[in-house]
């Protein structure tokens, strides 16, 4: 069995330095070694919140995500990373207004269980799916060529009004990024709509276990969603 929690940061410290490990780890095995997401400066910050993917023992962690909201003292990781290539994005997100977006960063996972289905696309559904439980209207994500599409599918759109049509150069000059934001949390009128089926379940259920259909076969996911009040 897999287990599947999200928790404020200040609930967990210990659990949030295993995730900021494991995401380390990754992006050093592609060859990122500077990344803002990886940063571990949103420790003890009570505007964010982790998503960890555990085994059933919570021995070890498989994966994770971030949603960070944006305040005053503490930008979204996107904000530092577009600003070098493009400095219109801090009145864009302070039009957003604080506290009303967040972002969905530090994205990871293992290789051993990616083929079970615990990678971008379920992650993606997650995190859209909790953020009906924090009182915001936008969620904004900077992420790969490889997890663009599954991005899209979930309900994000491309902010062309910033960088190259939605593009940059990040995190190095040989890679490639791509803004995105959701402007309706509620309603996800750009989602693919199966991929809306799946965020409404787990929105319904957000503690409950779910059998899993991946290319390695089945796996038991136990969901631990509840999150607590904005501080």
């Amino acid at each position: 069995m897999i287990h599947i929690r999200a928790f404020k940061v200040t609930d967990d410290e210990d659990s949030c330095l295993r995730y900021v490990a494991g995401h380390r780890k990754v992006l050093e095995s592609y060859g990122v070694t500077k990344v803002t997401s990886g940063s571990s400066n949103w420790i003890g910050d009570p505007n964010t919140y982790v998503i960890i993917v555990e085994d059933e023992n919570r021995d070890r962690i498989f994966g994770g995500a971030r949603i960070q909201l944006h305040s005053k003292k503490l930008p979204m990781p996107l904000e530092d990373a577009i600003a070098v290539l493009d400095n219109r994005i801090y009145p864009y997100v302070e039009a957003l207004g604080e506290l009303n977006v967040a972002e969905f960063c530090g994205l990871w996972n293992s290789r051993e269980v990616a083929g079970y289905g615990i990678g971008s696309i379920y992650m993606g559904r997650i995190g859209v799916a909790i953020t009906s439980q924090l009182n915001i209207q936008y969620l904004m994500a900077l992420c790969s060529p490889a997890t663009l599409r599954n991005c899209l599918k979930v309900g994000f759109d491309i902010t062309r009004e910033l960088g190259n049509n939605g593009t940059f150069y990040y995190p190095k000059e040989d890679l490639t990024a791509t803004g995105l934001i959701i402007r309706d949390l509620h309603d996800l009128p750009h989602a693919n709509p199966n991929e809306k089926i799946e965020i409404q379940k787990i929105r319904n259920n957000l503690s409950g276990i779910s059998l899993e259909h991946g290319p390695k076969g089945e796996m038991e996911f136990c969901y631990d969603l509840n999150l607590p009040s904005l501080a």
